[in-house]
C-alpha cells in the first residue's frame, strides 16, 4: 500500500515531479509551448491563463497549480504588458521552495531569444529534478478527483458507480476524494445533503446545486449535450443520478471551491459554478476546465468516466480513463485504462472494478503511467470566473 513520492517544503508529496512552463497571457502561449517541446515527453508540461484582464480566480488557480505537489519547478512566461500579477505569482512559488524564473518576452528580445533562454533554464531544472530522491508515501497522503464526460446510458450503471466504489476504498484508507459537477447533481441535492456530516454542511450542499440550477436557467442552457441524448440519456435528472454515483457512499466532509485544498482525508464536493450574477458565460466550457480545477485543489490524479469515449488527459496530474460502455472500450481501448463495461456483460462486479481502479491509483505512485500519459496528452484550459471564499459551514471537520 506504500508508494514513492517527492517531498515538498509544505509536507505534501507528489507522485510526479514535473517542470511547469506557465504562460501568463495568450500572446506568450506559443513561446511557452516551444520552450517545452523538446522535453514534452520527459515531464515538462505547459499550463497558463490566456486573458489579458486580471482575475482573482485565475490568480488563485495558477498559484495552486504552480505549487501543486506534482510540480517541482516553474518557468513563468510573460509577454510583458499583460495585467497578470506575475511577480505576486513568482513570490508564492518561491516561498514554496520551488525553483522559479520569470521570462519576459519583450525584455528578453522576442520569440527566438526567449525560447532559447527558456529551454536552457528548463533543461537545467529538469536535470536537478531527475536527481531528486524520492520518499515513502502512504495512501492517506493522496488527493484524488473525479469527473465524467461523454456520458451515455451505461455511465451511471457501470463506470460512475465503480469510481464511487474506488472512492469508498480510498476514503477508508484515509485519502481525500473530490467529486464535482454541481450542475450535474440537480435532482440529487437532497440525497447528497443527507450524507453531510453536519446539517449546516447539508444546507450548503443543497445551496450549491440550487445556484447551479439558477445559473443554467439564466443561460437557457443545461449540462446536457446532444451526445448524451444520442447515448441513451433522457433528462438532466437521469444524468444527475449517474454523475452522483461517482461520489460513492462515504459521508461528505466538506464543500470546496477551485483552489481550496482538502484539510484532511474524507469526501468533498467541489463547487465549480461561479458565485454572483452570471458574468463569464458557461461555468465550464469543457471537461478539461473541471479537471484543472480538481488539480488546483491538490488532486494527484483524476478519474475520468466516459461512456461515449474521450481521449483527453491533463498537464500536471495523470488522468485515469474509466470506460463505462463495453462497445466503446472495444473501439477505443488504446485510450482507456479501465473497462468498467465488463460489469454490463457480467464479466466483473462493481466491487471488482472499484478495486481495480483503487489498485491502479496506488500503482501511479509506484511508477505506473496512464494511457493518456503514454499518448502524450497534456490538455489544459483556464478561463474567467468569480468565487466568494467558503464559509465555516463548508469544512465542519476542521473546527
Amino acid at each position: 500500500m506504500t508508494m514513492q513520492g517527492w517531498l515538498r517544503s509544505d509536507g505534501r508529496k507528489g507522485i510526479r515531479n514535473v517542470v511547469a512552463v506557465a504562460y501568463l497571457v495568450e500572446c506568450a502561449h506559443h513561446v511557452a509551448r516551444e520552450i517545452a517541446l523538446p522535453l514534452r515527453e520527459e515531464g515538462v508540461h505547459v499550463i497558463g491563463f490566456p486573458g489579458c484582464y486580471p482575475n482573482d480566480y485565475a490568480q488563485r488557480m495558477m498559484e495552486g497549480l504552480c505549487t501543486h505537489p506534482n510540480v517541482g519547478a516553474v518557468l513563468l512566461v510573460s509577454l510583458g504588458c499583460e495585467s497578470f500579477n506575475k511577480y505576486g505569482l513568482e513570490r508564492v512559488i518561491r516561498a514554496s521552495g520551488r525553483p522559479v524564473k520569470t521570462l519576459t518576452i519583450q525584455a528578453t528580445g522576442g520569440t527566438r531569444a526567449s525560447i532559447a533562454e527558456g529551454r536552457a533554464w528548463v533543461a537545467e531544472r529538469k536535470a536537478e529534478l531527475d536527481a531528486m530522491p524520492t520518499v515513502e508515501m502512504r495512501v492517506d497522503e493522496l488527493v484524488v478527483g473525479t469527473v465524467c464526460g461523454g456520458s451515455d446510458g451505461t455511465s451511471g450503471i457501470t463506470g460512475n458507480p465503480a469510481a464511487g466504489r474506488a472512492f469508498d476504498l480510498l476514503v477508508k484508507a484515509g485519502a481525500a476524494c473530490i467529486f464535482e459537477e454541481t450542475g450535474e447533481l440537480i435532482g440529487c441535492e437532497h440525497i447528497m445533503a443527507s450524507r453531510a456530516i453536519t446539517p449546516a454542511l447539508g444546507l450548503v450542499l443543497e445551496e450549491s446545486v440550487a445556484k447551479a440550477a439558477k445559473y443554467y436557467a439564466t443561460l437557457g442552457y443545461g449540462s446536457f449535450a446532444a451526445g448524451n441524448a444520442d447515448g441513451g440519456l433522457s433528462t438532466i435528472e437521469e444524468k444527475s443520478m449517474g454523475a452522483y454515483a461517482k461520489s460513492g457512499a462515504s459521508p461528505i466532509s466538506g464543500l470546496l471551491k477551485p483552489g481550496d485544498v482538502p484539510p484532511r482525508g474524507g469526501l468533498y464536493l467541489l463547487d465549480v459554478v461561479p458565485d454572483g450574477e452570471v458574468r463569464f458565460g458557461f461555468p465550464n466550457i469543457n471537461d478539461n476546465a473541471e479537471i484543472a480545477e480538481l488539480i488546483a485543489c491538490g488532486a494527484h490524479a483524476v478519474y475520468f468516466v466516459t461512456g461515449r469515449g474521450s481521449v483527453v488527459g491533463s498537464a500536471i496530474s495523470p488522468v485515469v480513463k474509466i470506460c463505462a460502455n463495453p462497445e466503446t472500450h472495444r473501439r477505443m481501448s488504446d485510450d482507456m485504462d479501465v473497462n468498467a463495461g465488463r460489469i454490463l456483460e457480467g464479466a466483473a462486479t462493481l466491487d471488482e472494478v472499484g478495486r481495480e481502479i483503487f489498485d491502479l491509483t496506488v500503482g501511479l505512485g509506484r511508477g505506473g503511467r496512464t494511457r493518456s500519459e503514454e499518448l502524450g496528452h497534456q490538455e489544459f484550459i483556464l478561463t474567467y470566473k468569480s468565487f466568494e471564499p467558503i464559509g465555516p459551514s463548508c469544512l465542519p471537520a476542521v473546527a
